[in-house]
């Protein structure tokens, strides 16, 4: 949530797409509930883009313990050899997006699936992480409630180096300023 909330603070008009788009699913008289969420494509979008470049287990996931000596694209992997896919990379790589740096929402509103094995923070297949559908949809609606309520700015420099500990965290902790959007 807070790789989200600084990018958030970073691209106000992405800020305010989201807020559009809350408006006009959930209206500015009630709370957002949990089945709202489905309407809430943009908002999908915007998470799933946060998730491409700031992947919570960049190398955590899909491991695999080579159990006798191969060959891999002419490298020799001795038997042994514990291997995985380095998600951050996928993720950054400009033959799968282009213009990969860039932070584009737009660009999962016409079929990435968070199963594209270019999009696969939870990892994929029979051992993708059991928790994925709870976290997308966890995350989803906590940052819909927050964005209903309230506008976010950054509160001094927002710096996106990240830190690899038992996630992709934030190097430096983000602040941000909160103002309220409805009463």
């Amino acid at each position: 949530m807070e790789w989200i909330q600084a990018r958030l603070v970073l691209h106000k008009d992405v800020q305010s797409c989201v807020q559009r788009e809350l408006d006009a699913v959930v209206g500015k008289t009630r709370a957002v509930t949990e089945s709202d969420l489905t309407e809430l494509v943009y908002l999908t979008a915007v998470v799933k883009e946060v998730m491409r470049l700031h992947p919570p287990g960049p190398l955590l996931s899909w491991s695999r313990l080579s159990i006798r000596d191969s060959t891999v694209d002419g490298y020799r992997v001795p038997a042994g050899t514990t291997a995985m896919v380095n998600v951050w990379a996928i993720s950054r790589d400009p033959e799968n997006w282009p213009d990969p740096m860039r932070f584009k929402p737009e660009r999962h509103l016409t079929g990435v699936e968070i199963t594209d094995l270019r999009l696969a923070p939870f990892g994929s297949g029979r051992r993708s992480c059991p928790g994925k559908a709870m976290g997308m949809t966890a995350v989803s609606f906590w940052m819909a409630r927050l964005l209903h309520e309230f506008e976010f700015e950054a509160a001094g420099d927002v710096d996106l180096t990240e830190e690899l500990r038992l996630s992709c965290e934030m190097k430096e902790p983000l602040a941000v300023r909160v103002r309220r959007r409805m009463s």
